[in-house]
């Protein structure tokens, strides 16, 4: 489907998540890694996912493109592509997706690229199987990809192997190939972890000017707050396998409401000042997917925490403007301090 059929039709989002779960199972337990995540994505929107190590965040991009392996498996939930449902397609119909209109950069490209093929072999895969384009016209179209993204001298780039190449010329490689079919949906999972500082703001910048041109819906999985708040328009913030907080970046950056964001916020060091003394931690660690707290999966961190908040799981709520917060202060069940705020929850984890 082209850009413009696509803006024709009637659905306001690209990507529409529903109570989507996806548990790994072993011999004694079933292990819930995502655990009822709602998130939504307009077209043509960059949302960033957030979250520590451990969160969800990567299980539920593999879970989009149904990459989830033995044993793990989707449980429950929908994911409405274009409004279509994902979760019950069968393999040959993913085949036909993947690549094609959602693609996915991953975290490592050593690790994503096949060190036995050219940098040439591998776009081009993509044309002949989704496009049915022989070899010439594969490796002319893969060399004008490696230009759009930015690779100099790609006539000779092309013929090269991934190991002959910098890590920052290879996650551009990984990006050439996710954009060859012009995806409608592109998925990057931590895709400037491994870079330095400056090429990761080459790569952000090359991103960002890429999803504007071809008006591609993005989902950038990062632990980066900073990030976050240079490229996406809305932003989802994972903890324990669920969406705790859903806002327009503005929203979420000057008025935080879940204490864990709050937390992500106090963490970023502050680009106007020098730091004196430690910056602000969250304290404790993210629990494991086995062994999740009965309640509010935050409480045992956090330092508004009431025997509500350890005892049951809140809600994830939706207000007028579409924001959501999973959190038991913003409920009439609250039983802590009725005056607790933004303020007062920066004041007290910045100690």
């Amino acid at each position: 489907m082209n850009m413009a059929t696509m803006k024709d039709n009637a659905y306001e989002n690209i990507l529409e998540i529903n109570n989507l779960r996806t548990s790994f199972f072993t011999d004694e337990r079933e292990v819930k890694a995502v655990d009822g995540v709602t998130y939504s994505l307009p077209k043509g929107k960059t949302l960033g996912v957030v979250g520590e190590s451990g969160s969800g965040k990567s299980i539920t991009a593999l879970s989009i493109l149904q990459l989830i392996e033995d044993p793990g498996k989707i449980v429950g939930g929908e994911i409405l592509f274009k409004g279509e449902d994902l979760v019950n397609k069968k393999e040959s119909d993913m085949r036909k997706i993947r690549g094609n209109e959602i693609s996915m950069i991953f975290q490592e490209p050593m690790t994503s690229l096949n060190p036995t093929y050219t940098v040439g072999q591998q776009i081009g895969e993509a044309y002949k199987i989704h496009e049915g384009l022989n070899k010439k016209e594969a490796r002319k179209r893969s060399i004008d990809m490696l230009k759009l993204v930015g690779i100099p001298s790609p006539e000779k780039r092309i013929d090269q192997y991934p190991h002959e190449l910098s890590g920052g010329m290879r996650q551009r490689v990984m990006i050439a190939m996710a954009l060859a079919c012009n995806p409608e949906l592109l998925i990057a999972d931590e895709p400037t972890t491994a870079l330095d500082v400056t090429i990761q703001a080459q790569i952000l910048d090359l991103m960002k000017d890429l999803q504007e041109r071809l008006g591609m819906g993005v989902v950038l999985i990062t632990h980066d707050m900073g990030v976050v708040a240079e490229v996406c328009d809305y932003v989802a913030v994972m903890y324990g396998g669920q969406i705790v907080e859903y806002a327009d970046v503005k929203t979420l950056f000057h008025s935080p409401k879940h204490p864990y964001t709050v937390g992500l916020l106090n963490s970023i060091p502050p680009a106007d000042q020098d730091i004196d003394g430690d910056l602000p931690i969250i304290r404790g660690t993210v629990p494991s997917p086995a062994e999740m707290p009965v309640g509010c999966r935050f409480a045992p961190r956090c330092p508004f925490a009431t025997e509500l908040c350890r005892d049951n799981l809140p809600l994830l709520e939706t207000d007028e403007k579409g924001n959501q917060i999973r959190c038991w202060i913003y409920t009439d069940e609250w039983d802590g301090d009725p005056e607790v705020n933004v303020d007062d929850q920066r004041t007290a984890q910045s100690k």
